[in-house]
């Protein structure tokens, strides 16, 4: 077994691969599948819950409105969440559909979870299963062009999960992610312990990210596609680990292994169980 004792094996959205993504029954089954850090995306709700979800809408990949039909791609947008209230997400079916980029995954009737009843639900099955506890990786879905159209202001948006977060007691557990430093330096006042990553799709230096955030992201999350062993070096000099996305195929995950991360995000937490 290549990998330390303190690789983090996370799950992308629970395990899009084979489940319905940022739904309660992916992250059990990701739990299942030995994940030890399950990972999400959250927005916010017109009365103020942290909602978990990819996008703040429903996006027309998956999702059938209310009265049964399809969300169309040139409509998706107009399904705001930060407009809806949580009650009336829960009229919105995400799953039964199925995913046409994920063939393998199991179709089922399910609604987008509030964040706090998915950590409830996985901490029980962890409880009742005598698991060990979860970590959870939770991504702000924010952009500055969203800002009071699609999701709140950084320090709001912010504000809302640390609260949700206290509240559930796992802030010793929980890191927070983002491509919006603004909402990185926001979480950082209220919570300067809690373990941060900041996530990249481009090869921008570092020490770009740095200056502005003002602070060394404990956790640099980057396109798998932009790392070799000589960067992942770099990085983990600079004192960040290194835990790259979305990982998907065992080839793609032994060679992350050979050039050196400490973990990676993976739609497919049952390949990953193989190297383990």
């Amino acid at each position: 077994m290549e990998q330390s004792d303190t690789f983090d094996l996370q799950g992308h959205r629970g395990a899009r691969g084979i489940m319905p993504e940022n739904t309660i029954p992916a992250f059990l089954k990701a739990v299942d599948l030995g994940v030890d850090t399950v990972e999400f995306d959250v927005v916010v709700t017109a009365d103020g819950k942290i909602l978990v979800s990819h996008e703040p809408w429903f996006n027309h990949l998956f999702s059938t409105k209310p009265n049964g039909e399809p969300v169309i791609e040139s409509e998706e947008m107009d399904f705001n969440i930060y407009d809806m209230t949580y009650q009336e997400t829960q009229q919105f079916d995400v799953g039964k559909r199925g995913n046409p980029n994920f063939p393998d995954q199991q179709s089922m009737e399910v609604t987008k979870p509030l964040m706090t009843d998915a950590i409830q639900a996985v901490e029980e099955y962890a409880s009742k299963n005598d698991l060990p506890l979860l970590h959870y990786n939770i991504e702000t879905k924010s952009r500055p062009e969203w800002y009071g159209e699609y999701v709140p202001g950084p320090e709001e948006f912010s504000r809302l999960l640390f609260e949700e977060l206290n509240e559930l007691g796992v802030l010793d557990r929980v890191i927070i992610q983002s491509f919006d430093p603004s909402t990185l330096i926001a979480f950082k006042q209220l919570a300067p312990e809690v373990r941060q990553a900041m996530l990249v799709s481009n090869d921008e230096l570092p020490d770009m990210y740095i200056n502005l955030l003002g602070y060394t992201p404990d956790i640099w999350s980057p396109d798998y596609k932009l790392l070799d062993a000589e960067s992942v070096s770099e990085l983990q000099a600079k004192g960040m680990k290194v835990i790259p996305w979305t990982v998907n195929t065992v080839d793609e995950m032994r060679e992350m292994l050979r050039i050196g991360v400490d973990g990676f995000i993976t739609d497919y937490p049952d390949s990953a169980a193989v190297l383990r």
